[in-house]
């Protein structure tokens, strides 16, 4: 009976505003829509947010750089005959051997190679463990490369390289056991190689950040390697002939022939150019002293001639790099260059369903293309006959040395371009 008298007496206190004395909504008794919250979805749960981000993908041209002008040296300048030529038998000699690297801190090779190589390292001391054992993480297997000069004696110390072959993330800290160096045929040892690792910079990584400086899976042993046996070597053959081959970047029969001549002036028809005019062959007198042959062939290397300028462009695609040298000439023509830059950028959006949708995540594509197109006019070009000239005529282009690699090659097809391109 209270409970009833509880629940009459609250229906009172709750009664419409009308009976209140108060106007009453004419819409009262009518259904309202509910109203839904912004972001909420009908079962009531907040919906995941959408990606709105955008990807971008500029590119820009930076400014031509406008070096000063640099004052020509009046006059041929002499080169001496050493700077053109290599004496044969003076040649280096590249020696290898495979090693191991040990007192890694856990950033040696994880592979098994790894492991059968220290296994045989402790063989040659009679130590003989289960391979299963061997399970440390502080050995890498390296490749160590030397090069012996020509003429060096037992007990030279020489430079040495070493190389990770394996997944060692770093040498770091390492030591190199004793290593054989031999040389193509494997067959002959002609230097050792060990001692500590210098790799020139350093890495050191945490649980989700890493710093490195260099490259740590190269190093060096400076003086780590000791020739074993004496490179034999000599200046003068066997038919008492000094062969004096030109280097590549100056092997034209000009040079040939002035090297001939100028040691002949000296010597008088000692010299001779070979068939293929790569080569002077000097013939050593007959009553000199084996001990003066270094003397004399000295004395050849020291005179000195008026080198051919070279007509030449070398250009490395890989960096963008033009080198032009020697007699390089245009003839007249005509260049439009347009270069054409494409940005493409993207930008996949996830799309995620809606709560207890039942729906699936869907990943959508999203591109953005744009393309520029430079609108050059076609440029006349005069001839050329100085290097000055060239330069003067290409700057005119205003092209970026990558730009200018393209109209090179083509104007050497063309026949524009009187020069030799070698690409590295």
């Amino acid at each position: 009976m209270l409970n009833a008298l509880l629940i009459v007496a609250l229906a009172a206190l709750q009664a419409p505003a009308a009976q209140q004395g108060q106007p009453q909504d004419p819409s009262a008794g009518q259904s309202q829509p509910p109203v839904v919250p912004v972001g909420f979805v009908p079962s009531g749960v907040q919906a995941p947010t959408q990606p709105v981000a955008n990807s971008t993908s500029t590119w820009t041209r930076d400014p031509r750089f406008a070096p000063l002008g640099l004052a020509k040296t009046s006059g041929d300048r002499a080169s001496s005959i050493a700077s053109l030529v290599a004496v044969r038998g003076q040649e280096d000699n590249a020696i290898m051997g495979i090693g191991l690297v040990v007192g890694l801190q856990g950033t040696g090779d994880s592979i098994e190679a790894a492991r059968r190589l220290l296994s045989n390292l402790l063989l040659t001391r009679n130590i003989n463990l289960d391979l299963q054992t061997l399970s440390s993480k502080n050995i890498a297997i390296v490749q160590v490369e030397a090069t012996l000069p020509a003429g060096a004696k037992p007990g030279r110390r020489i430079d040495a390289t070493v190389s990770a072959i394996g997944d060692s993330t770093s040498l770091q800290g390492g030591v190199l056991a004793f290593t054989e160096l031999t040389d193509a045929s494997g067959r002959v040892v002609w230097a050792t190689a060990s001692g500590p690792i210098t790799i020139g910079g350093f890495t050191a990584s945490g649980e989700a950040a890493k710093a490195t400086k260099n490259h740590t899976t190269v190093g060096t042993l400076s003086n780590g390697g000791k020739c074993e046996r004496e490179v034999p070597t000599s200046i003068v053959s066997e038919h008492g002939w000094v062969h004096l081959d030109l280097r590549s970047a100056h092997d034209t029969l000009g040079n040939a022939v002035r090297i001939a001549e100028s040691v002949n002036a000296a010597y008088p028809g000692s010299a001779e150019c070979t068939a293929d005019g790569k080569t002077i062959k000097v013939r050593v007198p007959a009553d000199l002293p084996t001990g003066s042959h270094a003397a004399f062939v000295d004395g050849l290397l020291r005179r000195g001639i008026v080198s051919d300028d070279v007509a030449r462009v070398i250009i490395n695609e890989r960096t963008g790099t033009i080198v032009m040298g020697g007699d390089v000439r245009l003839r007249p023509g005509a260049i439009a260059q347009g270069a054409i830059t494409v940005t493409i950028a993207e930008t996949p959006e996830a799309s995620q369903p809606g709560p207890l949708s039942a729906g699936q995540t869907v990943v959508l594509p999203r591109t953005d293309i744009a393309v520029a197109e430079q609108d050059n006019a076609l440029v006349a070009t005069p001839g050329a006959t100085t290097l000055q000239e060239v330069v003067d005529v290409l700057n005119v282009l205003g092209a970026t040395p990558r730009e200018l690699i393209t109209i090179l090659q083509a104007m050497a097809q063309g026949g524009l371009l009187e020069a030799e391109i070698r690409r590295m």
